[in-house]
């Protein structure tokens, strides 16, 4: 579990620390926001088509393969980046052609750093019954949460003066640090064969001498072997719900992402100054990314939520934190908002990806995973550009949009996803 939390938690950091620099690096390109946000949206549209894909190969191949490849993915990816980054702000590329290339090493996470998140949740998935399910992914995407709080951390102090690197660092930082923890997974991450059980209860082991008991909710065929599954899609009805909640919620996060870093450099005058905007914007997220982890590491357990309760609670206070935000001028309002809206969307997360895998069989979860981790990278398409845009426009058109997209999440899931208790319910 440990090496598990290890590879959420290196993306996660990296993945922030990026945002918590790109605003800064776009003004000293020279570059207009909007295009800053549009340069993840060919990423994330690879993560849509690439995560499903690898979700079903780790059911053959085994999870840590899948993991082994994420990771791979997010090195090549980092450190690509990094260097055209580098040559931009050197001079010795055009802020245009920079900009291209960057997009172009990001395309290498949205391809093939899309294989690691599903291989970790499915891994988890398949071994928890279905009454700790929630809590269980909750502490998987704590993890994420505390990379979140990791990488604005040490982004400023990975802006250093050697070779002249400047705000490229933190992206070869953390390639140097994404090195170490694939070298730690195929060392210490014991080799794993996919296994779907039979009725009533099995033993799963993770790799230790512990073992641990499920109750397991699928059916055998005559040769004693799991069925094959049939394929997953996204509106199937089973899932269709919790994938409509996860698709429109994730826009909204997605949107105050991409806008949260312009804002902090507007609201408080740091245009001219992109270093210690850079500082200023790994702050907000900080605080945001410490609520996310309040409400994964405290509220979800101490009070057993589960995933309807999470989602419907997390839209709500990620709408109040939502309008916070937009009436921030200072940087512990900016932070406060931020915060009240991560708390938010740390409860609607883990909710919706709860809601997913217990929607289908044991034998489904990997691909389950894989809707996730599609829906997720959905999101990330042109949500924050869009963000961007109306922000630049409007200050309120893109907060407006984005309590607009929180509260429609809470109506359709107040009519549409089932209850907890059903939901979270073992079977024999």
């Amino acid at each position: 579990m440990a090496l598990l939390f290890t590879v959420m938690l290196v993306t996660a950091a990296g993945n922030t620390a990026m945002h918590s620099v790109m605003p800064s690096i776009g003004t000293a390109l020279q570059v207009d926001d909007v295009w800053i946000s549009l340069a993840y949206s060919w990423s994330a549209l690879l993560w849509v088509v690439c995560a499903p894909i690898w979700a079903r190969r780790s059911d053959r191949r085994g999870r840590k393969a899948m993991m082994a490849l994420g990771l791979v993915g997010f090195v090549a990816s980092m450190a690509l980046c990094g260097l055209v980054l580098w040559a931009g702000l050197a001079g010795w590329m055009s802020a245009f052609w920079a900009l291209i290339a960057f997009a172009a090493a990001r395309s290498l996470y949205g391809g093939f750093g899309s294989a690691a998140p599903p291989a970790v949740q499915a891994y988890v998935a398949s071994r928890t019954p279905r009454s700790e399910r929630t809590n269980a992914l909750s502490l998987i995407a704590s993890s994420f949460g505390l990379g979140t709080v990791i990488g604005p951390v040490l982004a400023p102090l990975m802006i250093v003066s050697f070779l002249g690197l400047g705000l490229s660092g933190p992206f070869i930082g953390f390639a140097l640090i994404g090195l170490v923890a694939l070298i730690l997974l195929r060392l210490r991450l014991p080799n794993d064969e996919p296994q779907f059980a039979a009725r009533g209860q099995m033993t799963a082991y993770s790799g230790g001498s512990d073992a641990i008991t499920v109750e397991e909710d699928d059916a055998d065929d005559a040769s004693g072997r799991a069925p094959e599954p049939a394929r997953l899609k996204w509106f199937e009805p089973r899932l269709r719900p919790w994938v409509i909640a996860a698709l429109i919620g994730g826009h909204a996060q997605a949107m105050i992402m991409g806008i949260v870093g312009f804002l902090v450099l507007d609201r408080l005058g740091l245009r001219d100054a992109p270093a210690e905007g850079a500082a200023i914007i790994s702050l907000v997220l900080v605080f945001g990314a410490l609520a996310t982890l309040l409400a994964q590491w405290g509220l979800i357990p101490r009070f057993n939520l589960g995933p309807r309760i999470a989602t419907l609670s997390g839209m709500v206070v990620a709408a109040f934190g939502t309008a916070v935000l937009g009436m921030a001028d200072d940087v512990f309002t900016l932070s406060l908002g931020f915060a009240i809206a991560s708390l938010g969307f740390g409860l609607f997360r883990p909710g919706t990806t709860a809601g997913t895998s217990l929607a289908v069989t044991r034998a489904e979860q990997g691909q389950a995973s894989g809707v996730v981790a599609s829906v997720a990278g959905a999101s990330f398409i042109y949500a924050p550009a869009l963000g961007v845009l109306l922000y630049n426009l409007n200050d309120w058109l893109g907060f407006g949009l984005i309590i607009a997209l929180c509260l429609m999440v809470f109506a359709l899931g107040w009519a549409g996803l089932q209850s907890d208790r059903d939901m979270t319910r073992d079977r024999a």
